[in-house]
């Protein structure tokens, strides 16, 4: 009968304050829950042939060494590692953190396990040395919150040699891309703010070179032109509500601003609290749109209209998909998604004063 962890100290030799700097191993667990190590291996794949007792006095070993089970380890068995990487860029944004919210949740769900890697920058070299971390760790493939074209320029080059499947930014080869209709939604945006009698609609686009504000930015002067209304000069902001604050206040001294269209919550955010400040009631004065329906939006004063992104669906959609690549092998990849996104009216938009 395999002796139980708990009957006993913890060797000095391997004990959880003793390491003297190493790791224990499936050797440490065996020797200390009294089992073989092939017994550990199959404890850690699941295996139905080994008796509850037994499994205890291994997990109990397992938590009293402190011991986690390596990819290589649990991949014994099947010769899968069951884990899948997840590279994103500007993580601490709610968009990509939603994304990657409902990519752990779908990946649980499906039994698989997610290494994730958050780059605040996001040159070749790091790119490169991200997807060989991944590699070198066993995903069997990989999902990438890739906003900016160049970024995927990167991962292209790469060679990942696993499945791969893209969100905003797509690839030149092909690759499956999943992203939020943002076509639509400046179109939407811009048409309501129209609809309501203002003469123009002014932006404040993201960051250039980042494809959801790019296309954005295009849909806005789109929707002017096809209108016949004026086009004015866009601003840029950061995607932050610093940025916005600061190009709202240079809205707000323009008089003839009625109506303007941000190209996420978090800037119109600042575009609401400039506008605030100089005196100009929203939306009495000022009508604000912004994009991406934050769960704050809905609790501002006065609450948001906004265009409303599913990142859960972005999420939940690029998971299935990689998924598909995965078991299809060599079959080709499933066609690109785009996830439809919808206006929400609420009371920062109405009609200009006058009327």
């Amino acid at each position: 009968m395999p002796r139980s962890a708990a009957e006993g100290s913890v060797p000095p030799w391997r004990s959880r304050r003793n390491f003297a700097g190493s790791r224990p191993v499936m050797d440490d667990v065996a020797r200390l829950a009294g089992v073989s190590k092939q017994t550990v291996s199959r404890v850690l794949n699941d295996h139905p042939a080994v008796r509850a007792t037994t499994r205890e006095a291994v997990l109990e070993a397992m938590r009293t060494l402190g011991y986690r089970p390596s990819r290589s380890a649990r991949s014994l068995a099947s010769g899968r590692t069951r884990m899948l990487g997840v590279l994103s860029f500007d993580a601490a944004r709610y968009g990509p953190a939603a994304i990657l919210t409902a990519v752990n949740t779908a990946a649980q769900e499906a039994g698989y396990l997610i290494s994730s890697i958050a780059l605040d920058t996001a040159d070749h070299d790091t790119v490169v040395e991200a997807v060989d971390r991944l590699s070198a760790e066993g995903a069997e493939g990989v999902i990438a919150i890739a906003p900016q074209a160049w970024v995927g320029r990167a991962l292209a080059a790469t060679g990942l040699g696993a499945p791969l499947v893209v969100l905003e930014s797509p690839l030149d080869d092909g690759t499956p891309l999943v992203t939020g209709d943002s076509r639509t939604g400046a179109r939407k945006a811009t048409e309501h703010l129209l609809a309501l009698g203002h003469r123009t609609v002014r932006h404040i686009a993201g960051p250039a070179g980042w494809t959801p504000a790019d296309l954005r930015l295009a849909s806005w002067r789109a929707a002017l032109e096809a209108a016949g209304a004026p086009v004015p000069e866009p601003l840029a902001g950061d995607w932050s509500a610093e940025s916005g604050y600061e190009q709202g206040r240079r809205l707000a001294a323009d008089p003839d601003v009625t109506a303007v269209f941000v190209a996420n919550d978090q800037m119109a955010i600042g575009v609401l609290h400039a506008l605030h400040e100089a005196g100009r009631p929203v939306p009495d004065e000022v009508s604000v749109v912004g994009y991406d329906d934050i769960p704050e939006a809905a609790h501002l004063l006065p609450p948001l209209t906004t265009v409303r992104t599913d990142f859960a669906e972005i999420g939940t959609r690029s998971l299935r998909l990689l998924l598909h690549r995965i078991d299809a092998g060599h079959e080709p990849p499933p066609a690109s998604s785009v996830v439809p996104v919808d206006l929400v009216v609420r009371r920062s938009s109405a009609p200009p004063r006058g009327h």
